[in-house]
């Protein structure tokens, strides 16, 4: 039981972990940072000069707005690479009507809104989208907030139960080796003697539990790391962890072990005050 334990806990730990991390590469990363999306022209009615005049009129009334520290095109083979987890090793073969895109870089300080980007563009070309990459960040991080209190609950729902499978075992137990228990008061032993053994046991169940549990959630981690192949793929985000957050996971086994403890101490000494 608390080798199961152990193992939803880690889980939790690991999922939150990563999900965690990843918002706040992504904060870092898209600070500042916007898209224009250029639409391509109905079959017909332009051709690719007419596209790329666009682009650099785009261009140059970014260049010019103050705020706006950078704007780039983004090049055929960031496209390709972008689309490749989607379609594939032929995203550069596929005849896509793709936009084109240009990357953004403006001051946080300035101002400078996708709106006001929008509206600048306009008069020059009206199809052209602006797209905030903060706004969508924003909602994401939402998630990652309502995440960590499910698994802040998780986790106490665990520890919970963790205690309650202890207290159960413990009294268990005690009743089995009652007359034991009151063989050995005869004899003079205290109270405190008879926990010790009882808490010697049940660090050494958190102990073995743990370590199980949480070897299994690690394995579990790594098989679906490679069956979902996450280096490759646009969904799923790679699972990195920072070196305080390992050392969490390590020491999981030692605060369960603590946990059973004193768990069973407590409930060993109160069941005998009891008793008497």
């Amino acid at each position: 039981l608390i080798g199961f334990m152990v193992f939803l806990a880690a889980l939790t730990l690991i999922a939150t972990s990563a999900v965690t991390n990843l918002a706040a590469r992504w904060d870092t990363g898209l600070t500042g940072r916007m898209t224009v999306q250029i639409p391509p022209p109905a079959p017909g009615t332009a051709d690719t000069t007419d596209m790329a005049s666009r682009v650099e009129t785009v261009l140059d009334v970014l260049r010019s707005r103050s705020g706006v520290v950078r704007a780039e095109p983004v090049s055929q083979a960031r496209m390709n690479e972008l689309l490749r987890p989607w379609l594939g090793g032929n995203a550069a073969e596929a005849d896509l009507p793709l936009p084109k895109l240009i990357s953004v870089t403006v001051d946080p300080g300035s101002g400078v809104t996708a709106a006001g980007l929008e509206e600048a563009i306009g008069p020059a070309v009206p199809d052209a989208v602006v797209e905030d990459h903060q706004k969508a960040l924003g909602r994401f991080l939402d998630v990652v907030w309502t995440v960590k209190m499910l698994a802040l609950l998780v986790l106490g729902l665990v520890a919970g139960a963790a205690v309650i499978t202890v207290v159960f075992v413990t009294r268990t137990g005690l009743a089995v080796h009652r007359q034991v228990i009151e063989l050995l008061h005869l004899m003079g032993a205290h109270d405190s003697y008879v926990a010790a053994q009882f808490q010697r046991h049940a660090m050494r169940l958190g102990l073995v539990g743990g370590t199980i549990g949480l070897g299994l959630a690690l394995a579990t981690v790594l098989l679906l790391s490679q069956l979902a192949g996450l280096p490759e793929s646009a969904v799923i985000p790679e699972v990195r962890l920072a070196v305080w957050q390992w050392g969490m996971l390590v020491l999981l086994p030692l605060i369960t072990a603590g946990i059973a403890t004193v768990t069973a101490r407590v409930t060993v000494l109160r069941t005998l005050a009891q008793m008497e």
